[in-house]
């Protein structure tokens, strides 16, 4: 398959760390095609920038003319604007794709990058604003655009807004030069929503390129379908792994290394709607036993019929029933459930859930939002969180719940779904990425369930393929038969609560 082509229109760094050198290992690593446009030619080492050639504005015009006459760009990236921003905003007015702008000013050490008239290169970046889908300062770049000190979270939420303001899209500001948090967190907003993405601060390096490496790995993301949202989330796993995964090749700062898709939840990060101020708890585990066959009923007499077959995790999901009749329904299941010591999940409810002693919640990602996180934590009961994209995937991280559930694996019909089905290849990728449990779940029958649990997850969820069949008890049981059968069944370890540990240096790292 033919990759996406994604530009570059930025700087040269002749010590190969940052610029369009940067952009374009982090292209090719996350599966674009790239082009660059180069707009000037830096003298740098790891350690300083010795000489800077601005390429004139013909010869960059010339540049964006031929790329354009021949490569056209699904995706754009901007960095290091050159001698003058005309002949890029000429050709952006008449643009349609996403473009990213790393505003830079201000090296990552702090450092400004430009011995001429820092307000000339200020009202350039304004004049870039309202045409770009998102913008990417740090906070001195912020501080140096808006003309603002950003001392605190707060401070950076008020710059967000200023931002935005001035007619771009939306922003994230890289919030790594605070430097009291335990953590590296970014904020962004676009107007309608707005969240941190937060992973443990290394405290060991200095690296050069983080900036451009975040921005061009949002293009890529953007340039292969992805949303902005889930674009922000691997833009800052992938550039995580690159800080993780630094060599010191030079006298001075640590290139960010280029490598594929990240594999390790250590890169994942926390996403979530405040800043996070200390390392949060994770819900109880679900035992030693792997949640296996997990039945989605919406009755409690399905409990009856199914937990003698040997189902040891199902969901009560009730959606047809209010009032007094459905607290009678969910306090019967759970009563059966402890009968057959089986792990109930209550769909949604989460304060009956409580109220009656459930072993369990399940929530989607609308009531994460008007739950009580903290009372289901402190009731002791396990939380089960469904997840479809990436964005979602680090909200549930932040919770750091009992279970993950990922889905539609194929195309379903028993509920509308807004998300396209992820395959096979996806759920193999999140198996081998995430230590939590995962769960499967979504058009998912016999004919797919030996595929699935190859795939090593640790539950199969599944609604129609038992509750409409012909003959549920039977199909329960084969699909029972199926999960003994396969030896590479459930072959990861359950989410290990000791497996992650903060280490002096604030890092979060694997334990042996």
């Amino acid at each position: 398959m033919q990759k996406p082509i994604a530009w570059t229109i930025a700087g040269s760094d002749s010590g190969g760390g940052a610029g369009i050198q940067a952009d374009l290992h982090t292209f090719q690593a996350l599966g674009t095609y790239g082009c660059s446009v180069i707009t000037a030619v830096t003298a740098q080492n790891t350690f300083s920038v010795t000489a800077i050639h601005n390429v004139p504005a013909e010869n960059v015009a010339a540049q964006i003319a031929a790329l354009a006459e021949d490569l056209k760009p699904k995706t754009i990236k901007l960095g290091m604007l050159g001698e003058s921003a005309e002949p890029i905003v000429h050709f952006l007015k008449e643009y349609s794709g996403s473009v990213v702008l790393d505003p830079v000013l201000i090296s990552t050490s702090a450092h400004n990058l430009f011995s001429d008239d820092i307000n000339q290169r200020i009202g350039m970046i304004l004049q870039m604003l309202p045409l770009v889908t998102l913008v990417t300062p740090n906070i001195p770049e912020a501080e140096t655009i808006l003309g603002l000190t950003i001392n605190t979270h707060a401070d950076i939420i008020k710059a967000a807004q200023k931002f935005l303001s001035l007619g771009v899209q939306s922003v994230i500001i890289k919030g790594g030069h605070i430097k009291q948090d335990l953590f590296a967190q970014d904020y962004f907003t676009d107007g309608k929503e707005a969240f941190w993405l937060a992973c443990y601060r290394d405290l060991n390096g200095n690296y050069h390129g983080t900036g451009c490496t975040f921005a061009s790995a949002i293009t890529a993301a953007l340039a292969t379908d992805y949303n902005l949202y889930d674009a922000l989330v691997i833009a800052k796993m992938y550039v995580t792994e690159g800080i993780y995964s630094a060599k010191k090749y030079g006298a001075g700062a640590e290139p960010v290394m280029h490598s594929a898709w990240s594999n390790e939840q250590q890169q994942l990060p926390f996403l979530s709607q405040k800043p996070l101020t200390e390392t949060v708890k994770p819900f109880p585990d679900c035992g030693v036993n792997k949640l296996g066959l997990y039945p989605i009923v919406d009755a409690a007499s399905w409990l009856t019929k199914l937990l003698p077959c040997g189902v040891t995790t199902i969901q009560l999901r009730v959606k047809n029933k209010t009032g007094t009749e459905l607290e009678n329904e969910i306090k019967a299941a759970i009563e059966i459930a402890k009968k057959y010591s089986a792990r109930l999940f209550i769909n949604d409810y989460w304060e009956l859930a409580i109220a009656h002693g459930a072993y369990g919640v399940h929530l989607g990602q609308e009531d994460l939002r008007t739950a009580d996180i903290p009372r289901i934590k402190n009731a002791g009961l396990r939380l089960g969180i469904s997840t479809h994209n990436y964005y979602e995937l680090a909200i549930a991280h932040a919770l750091r719940p009992s279970y993950i559930a990922l889905g539609p694996i194929y195309p379903t019909t028993s509920k509308v779904m807004p998300h396209a089905p992820q395959g096979i290849a996806r759920l193999k990728h999140w198996r081998n990425m995430l230590n939590y449990p995962l769960v499967a779940i979504g058009g998912i029958g016999l004919p797919q369930f030996s595929e699935v649990s190859a795939a090593g997850v640790d539950g199969i969820a599944m609604i129609s393929a038992i509750t409409q069949a012909e003959e549920p008890i039977k199909t329960t049981q084969q699909m029972l038969d199926l999960i003994a059968d396969q030896q590479r069944f459930f072959l990861l370890p359950q989410w290990d609560n000791e497996k992650y540990a903060i280490n002096s240096n604030h890092n979060m790292e694997s334990n042996p």
